[in-house]
C-alpha cells in the first residue's frame, strides 16, 4: 500500500494541536541509517487507510519529498473517544535485513471440520495474530489457516501450520503455543456398555 507524507516543520504539543485542527496528523519515521524524520499526513486519508488490515501488517510505500521509502507501521495513538488519530509512528525497512512483525491469522473451514459437523464442538480462536520473522519482501499480509481437519479432543498449534516460504514464527517463551482449541459443548451420554458397567458397580456397593 502507498501513502503520502509531508515534512513537518514544528514539533511539540501546541504545534501538534494546531496541525490536527488543519486536518493533518503528526507522525515520525525512524530507523535505518537516516535520522528520525518528522512528518504529517492528511487525517482523512490516514483514517481510511487504518481501517484496512494490510496497512497494519504489510510493508508500506511512503511517498515523501519526491522519494519512495519502504516503512512499517509501528504505533498509532487514537483519541480516547473522538474519531481522531493523534500521532503515528513508522519504521524504515532495510531490504537486506530480517525483520519481525505481527501479522493477522485468517481461519477458514471450521464449519466443515468433523469437530463441528459431527461432534458439534466449539472452536475457540486463541490467537488472532502471529509474530513472524522474515525478509521484508517475504512479509505476508496474513497467515491463512485451514481448520477443516479439526477433530474433537485436539488443538491446533503453531507447529501444525504451514507458513509461507521464508517465514518463521516467533514465539518467545513458548515452544509451540496453541492457536485454536476444540471445546465440547456438553457432556456425552454414556455408551450402553458404560451404563451397564456403572449399574453393576452400584449393585455391588449395595
Amino acid at each position: 500500500m502507498k501513502f503520502v507524507a509531508f515534512e513537518r516543520a514544528k514539533q511539540g504539543t501546541g504545534a501538534s494541536r494546531r496541525l490536527r485542527i488543519t486536518g493533518r496528523t503528526p507522525g515520525i519515521v525512524y530507523g535505518g541509517t537516516a535520522e528520525p524524520t518528522l512528518i504529517e499526513i492528511d487525517h482523512n486519508a490516514l483514517w481510511h487507510a487504518l481501517k484496512k488490515e494490510a496497512f497494519h501488517a504489510s510493508v508500506l510505500q511512503m511517498e515523501f519529498a519526491g522519494k519512495t521509502t519502504e516503512v512499517l507501521l509501528r504505533d498509532v495513538q487514537y483519541h480516547p473517544f473522538k474519531q481522531l488519530v493523534l500521532h503515528i509512528d513508522f519504521q524504515r525497512i532495510d531490504g537486506s535485513t530480517k525483520m519481525k512483525k505481527k501479522v493477522p491469522v485468517h481461519y477458514s473451514g471450521e464449519e466443515n471440520s468433523p469437530a463441528v459437523k459431527v461432534d458439534q464442538c466449539l472452536i475457540n480462536h486463541i490467537a488472532t495474530e502471529l509474530e513472524v520473522s522474515c525478509m521484508p519482501k517475504d512479509l505476508p499480509e496474513f497467515i491463512a489457516v485451514d481448520l477443516s481437519g479439526l477433530t474433537k479432543g485436539h488443538s491446533l498449534h503453531v507447529n501444525d501450520i504451514t507458513l509461507p516460504a521464508g517465514v518463521t514464527a516467533v514465539t518467545p517463551g513458548k515452544s509451540n503455543p496453541v492457536l485454536v482449541a476444540v471445546v465440547a459443548t456438553k457432556a456425552e451420554a454414556p455408551t450402553p456398555q458404560e451404563a451397564a458397567a456403572a449399574a453393576g458397580d452400584n449393585k455391588k456397593k449395595k
